[in-house]
C-alpha cells in the first residue's frame, strides 16, 4: 500500500521508523531484529537508507592516500525482508549523489518486481565521489530531477524505448527542512525547492530531524502559503548520549535548543537518555496536539530510544 494511502486510511497519526542497512560483511540478522522490536508500534511502513560510494583519506606511512569507498549494500534486500517478512510497506532511498539514471532505472524496477511501493527520493550528502559517466550513461543532479525520472516511469516512459513497457506506480515521497537546507541562502528559497519537488511528482514530504516544533510549524504554514497541499510528516531523533550535541548539528545541520543542550551538558551520563526520551515525548505530543498527520522517528540502529517515547505518548 502506498503512504499516502496509509496516511488516509489511519483513524491515528501512524508512527513510522527509519532504518540503515547493515555495514558490509555484518548479518541481516540484527537489523531483522530491530524490525521485529518496531513492529510492536504496527508502523505502516519503514524507511531503508542507502549510500553511495564515497571518498575516505587515509593516514599511512607513506602519507595521506585517498581512497574509493564502495556502497553500502542491503537496501534492496532489507525492503524484500521487511515487505514480506514482516508484511510493512519498505520505503527504501533513492539518491541522485553515486548513481547514474541507467542504475535508478534499474533500481526501481527491481523494486518493482518485489510489489514495493513507495520510495523516497533525495539528492544525498555528497561523499566527495563523482561517478565517471560512461557509455552516454547520465545523472541526475537534484531531487527534482529524479522525482522527474520516477514520474515518468509512472507514466510508461523510460530511459530506453520499450515495446509495451508497463508503467511504474510509485509513491514518491521528498524530503524537507524546517530549518532550511544548509546549502539554501535561505528558507525562501528553501521552501520554492519543495515546491517544484511536489510538482515533480512528490506526493509527500519527511522533514529532516529538529528539536525544536516551532521550526516544524512554521515551516507548514510557509509551504502551505506557497501552495503544497501534500502530508509534511515530522521527523523526530532521540538525543542519549552526550556527543550528540556536536554529532548532530555537524552532520545534519540542526540546532538543538539551548535549554536541551544545558541540560544534557550537566547531566549525569546515565540521566541523558531519560532527558533525551522525555524531550522527544513532549516534542511528539504538541506535534500531535498541533495537527502533524504522522511521526516518523529516525531510529537507525538501536529502538530503545523510541521505544521508551512512544511507550508514554498519548495517541
Amino acid at each position: 500500500m502506498k503512504v499516502t494511502e496509509h496516511l488516509a486510511r489511519a483513524k491515528k497519526p501512524p508512527i513510522s521508523f527509519e532504518i540503515i542497512p547493515p555495514k558490509r560483511g555484518d548479518h541481516v540478522k540484527d537489523i531483522l531484529s530491530l524490525v521485529k522490536d518496531l513492529q510492536q508500534h504496527q508502523p505502516p511502513f519503514i524507511d531503508i537508507t542507502s549510500h553511495p560510494a564515497e571518498v575516505v583519506y587515509e593516514e599511512t606511512p607513506d602519507g595521506i592516500q585517498r581512497h574509493v569507498k564502495r556502497k553500502r549494500p542491503g537496501t534492496l534486500g532489507v525492503c524484500s525482508l521487511i515487505q514480506h517478512k514482516y508484511n510493512i510497506d519498505a520505503v527504501p532511498h533513492v539518491l541522485c549523489n553515486g548513481f547514474t539514471q541507467q542504475e535508478t532505472e534499474d533500481f526501481l524496477i527491481e523494486l518493482r518486481y518485489l510489489g514495493i511501493d513507495n520510495v523516497l527520493a533525495i539528492r544525498g550528502d555528497d561523499k566527495g565521489y563523482r561517478k565517471p559517466l560512461r557509455d552516454g550513461r547520465t545523472r541526475n543532479t537534484y531531487a527534482r530531477d529524479l522525482i522527474a525520472q520516477i514520474s515518468k516511469m509512472n507514466q510508461g516512459k523510460y530511459l530506453d524505448e520499450y515495446l509495451d513497457a508497463a508503467p511504474t506506480e510509485f509513491c514518491v515521497g521528498c524530503a524537507g527542512y524546517p530549518e532550511k537546507h544548509f546549502e539554501a541562502p535561505n528558507i525562501e528559497t528553501d521552501v520554492r525547492r519543495v515546491v517544484e519537488k511536489v510538482e515533480a511528482g512528490a506526493e509527500y514530504v519527511v522533514t529532516q530531524m529538529f528539536f525544536e516544533n516551532a521550526h516544524y510549524f512554521r515551516y507548514v504554514e510557509q509551504l502551505r502559503e506557497a501552495g503544497v497541499t501534500v502530508p509534511i510528516i515530522p521527523g523526530l531523533k532521540v538525543l542519549t548520549r552526550r556527543g550528540h550535541l556536536r554529532s548532530i548539528p555537524r552532520t545534519f545541520h540542526c540546532e538543538i535548543p539551548q535549554s536541551l543542550s544545558d541540560e544534557i551538558d550537566g547531566a549525569r551520563k546515565q540521566d541523558i537518555f531519560d532527558i533525551g526520551v522525555q524531550w522527544t515525548r513532549q516534542q511528539a505530543q504538541e506535534l500531535l496536539a498541533g495537527g502533524a498527520p504522522a511521526l516518523h522517528f529516525y531510529v537507525m540502529s538501536d529502538a530503545s530510544a523510541v521505544n521508551a517515547v512512544i511507550a508514554g505518548l498519548e495517541r
